[in-house]
This record gives structure tokens, C-alpha cells and sequence, in this order.
């Protein structure tokens, strides 16, 4: 939505890995110098960790590019809690083996005899495991096993782990890996950006779709953008679609800080929601499935089949709503009557305390009435803002 409304040829901040929107940031720089010098090698392990959301996707979608596909055949698995055997098919599917139903012996021969074939080809062979904080120790281990493989003196497999911090205290620390440590070539971790990388990685993707300064953002925008996501990538992305589909929505040419305070806050409202909802399921009680009620005889569900406490609450805040909201009006028609005026051409008069007792009555009358609405606008804004998020995260549902 906010990519037509302002003249964007694509969405600058989507987020999936797109190695057109790579940013080299200082550290982003260093990893692919160590990623250059460990695949020079071509052996043993390289390792990139980094927080959720640094870029470690986006590195390597953007090294992949870089390679010429006739010299380097790439598996690329995602893990998860894996063990030994898992792994070993996984990564046999991962080259495009048919080891399904075999066992790990099998898939390991599998492996080798393809690795070998490349070899024989001209072709050097690197395996990218991403999420490896996952992976169980036996995993690990084979992982380590796979990279003894050679034809003569040459090594068939290079792999380049992927993973997040713990998984960078788990190589220096946990004593079953000291054979690992010990052939891992090249090691960086990837930090966030600081506050002046922020600014230019969001003029950098803006940049890509055609941005020509609209919107505009005020004064110190994007520094307190920085400030909110810690110089996180994808807290960047998140944040900036939000702030750009609110800017959208009503229409504005600069993008402000009130805005992005409300973006932020309704983020933290989300989370918050998804914590409760989560915590809510994890306590539920374990409710036996019902047949559903024969075709020929449809039943309404009756307000009773919802548990007791919650059809209360829900209606005991509905009436206490409409009485709230009741009683405000009731209050500024009657300091709006006790005002002096006019009825039927004469002055009302009225002492100057109950003048000012209903002016008070008035302005809080006001001011509960203006509270409502504020709340029902961000209730209102908030949904579409789901709303349009929904719609366009599948391309399925764009048309509609």
C-alpha cells in the first residue's frame, strides 16, 4: 500500500533476504572479507554469528551471488533440533540426494560418492547451515566427520555455520567440540549498526525503489530510530514498514516523531498481546473434542457454552462503556442547559459558583468524550494497519 502511495517501485523494507538491498556496514564489510579468505582455503569452517535479525541471511544471499555456480555447488539447509542421523539427511537432501527411507550409512555414502563426482567434475562443494545454536552435539560431531572427507589429499566439503551468540560460547566452551574448534579457518561475529549506519542503510534501501525524498523525515528521526531498534536490521525493517504504512494511511508528506512513538507503542501493545495469548494457551485446560452436531439438525451455540466468568466480564466492560459514555453526554447536556443563554427569548441566570461548577462539568464531560474517540481512532487504526499487513505478506491475497 505505502510503496504506491508514495511513488516506491518495490518495498524497501520487506523482511526476506534480499541480496539487491545488501548494506555493507563496517562489520557486515569485515565478514565478507572472512568469508573471502576462508572459501580461498577451501576447507575446514567458517563460522558467522550475530543477534536475531543482524544480517546473516542477507550476507550470505549476497555472497551467493558472487559465486560462479560452475565452480561451487551450494547445499543450504536451515536446521533445527537436529541429531546425528537428522543431519546426515538433511544435508544429503540438501545436494539433492534421494536418501529418503535409507539409513545414515546409506546417506553417508550417498554424500561422499556425490562429493567425489563433483570433485572429478572441477567443482568445489560448500555446505550453509544456518540456526546452528539448534543442532544437538551429535549433529555437530557429524558435520565434523563430513569434513574428513578427501579424494587423495583434496578436500571435498567446506561449510560455512551459521548461528546466533550462544552458538558462538558453545564453540569456545563445550569440551566435546575441541576437534571442530580446531579446523574452523576463519570467525566473525556480526554487530549491529550504530546510529549513522542506521541513516544510511535506510536512505540505502529507500534508495533502491526510487525514493526521492518522500516523505521526508523530521529532524533526529532516524536517530531516535535508532535508538528504538538498536541498530538491528530487521527491527529497522519492521519498525520502517510500520512507520511508512502509518504515514500512508493519513496521507503525510514527513514522517514524524509523534508517528514513530505510535508505531512503537503499538509494536509493544502487539507483543504484549502475543505474550498473554501464549501464556493463555499454555494454561488452558485440556477441552475433549466435541462431534459436531448432525447436518439435518444444525445447533446454535448458546451464550452458555462459553465458560461463565468470561461472558460476564465481557458484558459487565460493555455495560460499564455504555454507562460511562452515557453518563458524559448526560453531564454536557446538563452543563450545557445550566450555561447562561436563552429559552424562549429570557436569560437564565445563574450564580457565578454554579457557573463555574458547570463550565468544570462541561470541559470534563468534553474531555472523557474526546478520550473515547482517541481510543476508538487508535483501535481503528491499529486493525487496518493488521488488516493491510495481512492482505499483503501473501501475494495470494494481494488482488483481494
Amino acid at each position: 500500500m505505502y510503496e504506491n502511495f508514495y511513488g516506491f517501485s518495490g518495498r524497501p523494507f520487506q523482511l526476506t533476504p534480499d541480496p539487491q538491498f545488501y548494506f555493507e556496514s563496517v562489520s557486515h564489510k569485515k565478514a565478507m572479507s572472512y568469508l573471502g579468505y576462508g572459501l580461498s582455503q577451501g576447507e575446514g569452517f567458517i563460522v558467522i554469528t550475530g543477534e536475531v535479525g543482524a544480517g546473516k541471511s542477507t550476507l550470505v544471499a549476497h555472497l551467493m551471488e558472487r559465486i560462479d555456480p560452475a565452480a561451487l555447488t551450494v547445499a543450504q539447509v536451515v536446521t533445527s533440533a537436529l541429531d546425528g542421523a537428522e543431519i546426515v539427511h538433511v544435508i544429503a537432501q540438501g545436494f539433492g540426494l534421494p536418501v529418503e527411507g535409507h539409513d545414515k550409512a546409506t546417506a553417508l555414502g550417498a554424500i561422499e560418492r556425490f562429493l567425489q563426482d563433483e570433485a572429478r567434475a572441477g567443482r568445489r562443494c560448500l555446505l550453509v547451515v544456518d540456526e546452528c545454536q539448534n543442532l544437538e552435539l551429535t549433529a555437530l560431531e557429524e558435520l565434523r566427520m563430513l569434513s574428513n572427507f578427501q579424494l587423495g589429499s583434496h578436500p571435498l566439503l567446506q561449510s560455512l555455520l551459521l548461528g546466533q551468540p550462544e552458538f558462538r560460547a558453545t564453540l569456545a566452551q563445550h569440551p566435546g567440540l575441541e576437534q571442530l574448534r580446531q579446523r574452523i579457518i576463519a570467525s566473525h561475529h556480526l554487530e549491529a549498526l550504530d546510529a549513522g549506519e542506521v541513516e544510511h542503510y535506510v536512505r540505502h534501501r529507500l534508495g533502491h525503489v526510487g525514493w526521492r525524498g518522500r516523505p521526508d523525515f523530521e529532524a533526529g528521526l532516524l536517530d531516535a530510530l535508532y535508538r528504538h531498534t538498536g541498530g538491528i536490521p530487521r527491527r529497522v525493517n519492521q519498525v520502517m514498514n510500520r512507520l511508512l504504512l502509518l504515514g500512508a494511511i493519513e496521507e503525510r508528506e514527513t514522517l514524524s516523531h509523534t508517528m514513530l512513538g505510535d508505531v512503537i507503542a503499538e509494536m509493544s501493545a502487539d507483543q504484549s498481546r502475543g505474550a498473554r495469548a501464549a501464556s493463555d494457551l499454555r494454561s488452558a485446560p485440556v477441552v475433549e473434542p466435541v462431534a459436531p452436531a448432525p447436518a439435518a439438525a444444525p445447533v446454535i451455540p448458546a451464550q452458555g457454552s462459553l465458560p461463565a466468568t468470561e461472558v460476564a466480564a465481557l458484558l459487565a466492560e460493555r455495560d460499564a462503556r455504555t454507562a460511562e459514555l452515557e453518563a458524559a453526554i448526560s453531564e454536557l447536556q446538563a452543563a450545557g442547559m445550566a450555561r447562561p443563554g436563552t429559552a424562549g427569548g429570557e436569560a437564565l441566570a445563574l450564580p457565578p459558583e454554579e457557573a463555574r461548577a458547570a463550565e468544570a462539568r462541561l470541559a470534563a464531560a468534553l474531555e472523557r468524550i474526546e478520550a473515547r474517540l482517541e481510543e476508538q481512532e487508535q483501535s481503528f487504526r491499529h486493525v487496518l494497519t493488521m488488516l493491510i499487513e495481512w492482505l499483503e505478506e501473501d501475494p495470494s491475497r494481494r488482488a483481494a
